[in-house]
């Protein structure tokens, strides 16, 4: 998060609150997949960043933005879990939560190897979007690369690992 728009969005400036809300989205999104039912992940996230919004020049400690941030959408998942008990009468238990069924041991294998067939630096910007769910931005600061370099590489990596998949 750039320090210098979290400041001036704080004192009220609407260009750079739309930059630090742009940028927090995709983090509120990740975390929220997490906390909400997956149905009520979008609103989650559109309620916690107007709620960012409108109460951001409240914030005492700007360190605290990340953390208070995610408090927020975790808080908004519990509402909205509580209103969906409150609609249908029932708790809200694991069966209403995504299904996730594994993925049979020979697909994680073959991605491993597929992952390990690449040259280091294309195994590495795929490793940091992919597993680490980090920003194009995000990467390009941790490699020092262009944004424009980072979009190439992640590109041919995966073209790369389709091939190898697909043999």
């Amino acid at each position: 998060m750039a320090n210098g728009d979290l400041q001036a969005a704080h004192m009220g400036d609407c260009l750079a609150l739309e930059r630090v809300l742009c940028r927090s989205r995709q983090d509120l999104r990740r975390y929220a997949e997490f906390h909400c039912v997956i149905n009520d992940v979008e609103d989650a996230v559109q309620e916690s960043l107007i709620t960012v919004s409108r109460k951001l020049c409240d914030l005492r400690s700007l360190e605290c933005f990340t953390s208070w941030l995610f408090r927020i959408v975790k808080r908004e998942c519990n509402r909205l879990k509580r209103g969906r008990r409150w609609l249908t009468g029932d708790a809200v238990t694991d069966d209403i939560l995504p299904v996730v069924t594994p993925e049979p041991a020979e697909w994680r294998h073959d991605v491993a190897a597929a992952l390990e067939s690449l040259p280091a630096h294309y195994r590495e910007v795929v490793l940091l979007r992919d597993l680490e769910g980090l920003t194009i931005a995000e990467i390009a600061d941790h490699l020092t690369l262009t944004s424009e370099a980072v979009k190439s590489r992640l590109h041919r990596a995966r073209a790369l690992a389709r091939e190898y998949l697909s043999q």
